[in-house]
């Protein structure tokens, strides 16, 4: 089964204000005059807000002269950056041909219906995002959801619920 790239959302307005930009200074300075630095400047600034604000790349075409359509075009064709804030918990549903044939879409589909949203979107409270991904590399665990650095494998529909349901009821009780 081929994952198809659904197309990139437009930017939404989120606002930026309250992000710390100064954070991206030291990785400036570790690719300032490389060649070839603007995918791991990309990634280094993904790494540091979970997505790329606008003001990121204002600060990048600021400090480094990197132009803002080069940079727009790298963050839109390469579908691991973001644009958009994600969720406080990354769901990736692997679709790869073992967890396929193991009827994962039925748990993806499942988990979409219970959180009220679409392929790659977040939830209202921020706290989910959910997306489809080619092969998370645990085959013999198929199916299998990632849950931001947890692998949850040998699932169904049920299991994969109560794990969600489970992380919303804790993320609740934290509040």
């Amino acid at each position: 089964m081929r994952i198809e790239r659904k197309p990139q959302e437009k930017v939404k307005s989120y606002n930026t204000s309250d992000i710390d930009i100064s954070l991206m200074n030291p990785l400036i300075e570790k690719y300032r005059g490389k060649k070839g630095n603007l995918i791991p400047l990309l990634q280094g600034t993904q790494d540091i807000y979970g997505y790329i604000p606008y003001s990121a790349f204002l600060k990048l075409n600021k400090d480094l002269g990197l132009e803002l359509n080069e940079m727009y075009g790298v963050a839109t064709f390469y579908a691991q950056f973001r644009l958009n804030p994600v969720g406080k918990y990354m769901i990736k549903s692997c679709h790869g041909t073992a967890c396929h044939v193991q009827n994962v879409s039925a748990i993806t589909e499942a988990l979409l219906d219970y959180l009220e949203i679409e392929d790659g979107g977040t939830t209202e409270d921020g706290l989910f995002t959910l997306e489809t991904v080619a092969c998370v590399g645990c085959c013999s665990l198929a199916p299998v959801i990632m849950i931001n650095d947890d692998t949850h494998g040998k699932l169904d529909s049920k299991k994969a619920l109560k794990i969600v349901r489970g992380i919303k009821r804790d993320s609740k009780s934290e509040n």
